[in-house]
């Protein structure tokens, strides 16, 4: 099993303050929801992401909330390890504001496609995961000659960010394809999917709004990013 750590991108000089600020948000959330104790399910339930209450026309914050809450500590630091890995580049790229808006949207789209696949479920879906699948997809494409640096068992190896992000969501849309009429919950495999999709999609407009090229992160101006030579 590979064990990602990093990537081989260079933005020196550059201070991703978002990323920081969502990995924090994230963390601190969390603490406050593990502090509930039993009470944290009731919190979950009111702003975790439930699909029929969606479909009914309530409480439709809740697709935006549910991207700050997380199942357990372990989905936590899953999620805020990639998130270290790979928002940080794409902040660089393009800009805090337009990687603030970027990120709450790839969250909206990926829960709009889990509530699309998983119609009537009562069940809350929680996790940043959806809104990191849109940074890693918008990462796939910015990025592609870029390697992603981590641990095979014992052994330090570097692996493309098109193979390595290319599997993932191979993994993700064939576990996707077979929770199809599955209602019992687990995974929001269909949240992935959608967020990936979308980040492709925003990358490659970003590669034409902010030239920005596939590999090698140079100190980005302030503001709303750099374009690359």
């Amino acid at each position: 099993m590979f064990f990602p750590i990093g990537d081989d991108q260079v933005h020196k000089g550059y201070r991703p303050i978002f990323s920081w600020i969502f990995i924090g948000l994230n963390v601190l959330i969390y603490l406050y929801q593990f502090s509930l104790g039993p009470a944290g399910q009731e919190f979950v339930y009111t702003f975790g992401c439930i699909p029929v209450e969606i479909e009914n026309g309530q409480d439709y914050f809740t697709l935006f909330t549910c991207m700050f809450l997380h199942g357990s500590w372990m989905h936590l630091i899953g999620n805020m390890l990639y998130m270290y890995i790979f928002s940080d580049n794409i902040e660089a790229s393009i800009g805090h504001v337009t990687f603030v808006i970027f990120y709450l949207l790839g969250g909206l789209a990926a829960g709009l496609c889990h509530i699309y696949f998983n119609p009537g479920s009562a069940i809350p879906a929680v996790g940043a995961s959806g809104a990191l699948s849109a940074v890693m997809g918008a990462y796939i494409v910015m990025f592609p000659k870029s390697n992603i640096k981590g641990y095979l068992f014992f052994f330090r190896i570097s692996v493309p960010a098109f193979l390595f992000l290319g599997f993932w969501f191979y993994q993700q849309s064939s576990a996707g394809y077979q929770s199809l009429g599955d209602t019992s919950g687990g995974i929001a495999w269909w949240a992935h999917i959608g967020g990936f999709v979308f980040g492709v999609l925003a990358g490659f407009l970003f590669r034409v709004w902010f030239g920005v090229p596939g590999l090698r992160v140079e100190p980005a101006a302030r503001g709303r990013g750099r374009r690359f030579p």
